[in-house]
């Protein structure tokens, strides 16, 4: 269970890395919020599926800035404690939801958490080339980057 922790401690400190580039970005694009938007609100949703609840936040919900904030947290906090509730058989236990269109799935637990872990990713990518685009500066989100607690080399740190 501790791999599990570890890709869920990953996707708090990046989510907390993307929030705080938008925090001091000098001017954020409406897409660049919308995308922001979207990862916390499909964190929200696929914990929700998991625990089979209904779920509280939209897939794409229109927020502050600062309610991103709070809502990353939020996220990251039951996440936390959702993971150290299971044990190994729940992870082969399927779990049987509607997506966002109204069909029908089944997944099993380790396979939507997976998911729920690498689908931030491209959309943090997404996020960063942005920011750059705008001249400023993302953070890092690099998985080796939080293993090892420094960011990967850029082509600046080549030179």
């Amino acid at each position: 269970m501790e791999y599990w922790k570890r890709l869920v401690a990953h996707l708090g400190w990046a989510d907390a890395k993307v929030q705080a580039a938008m925090e001091s970005a000098t001017a954020t694009e409406p897409r660049t919020l919308e995308l922001w938007g979207h990862i916390l609100g499909s964190e929200h949703l696929w914990l929700a599926r998991l625990e089979q609840r209904p779920a509280q936040v939209p897939v794409w919900p229109q927020l502050s800035l600062e309610e991103y904030g709070e809502l990353a947290r939020e996220n990251q906090k039951a996440l936390t404690e959702y993971v150290g509730r299971l044990n190994a058989a729940d992870l082969a236990r399927d779990v049987t939801y509607r997506n966002t269109a109204g069909l029908e799935f089944t997944s099993t637990v380790e396979d939507i958490l997976l998911h729920l872990c690498l689908h931030g990713h491209y959309h943090r990518g997404q996020i960063a080339l942005a920011l750059r685009a705008a001249g400023d500066v993302p953070n890092p989100t690099d998985y080796i980057a939080f293993t090892r607690g420094a960011p990967a080399a850029t082509r600046e740190s080549r030179r």
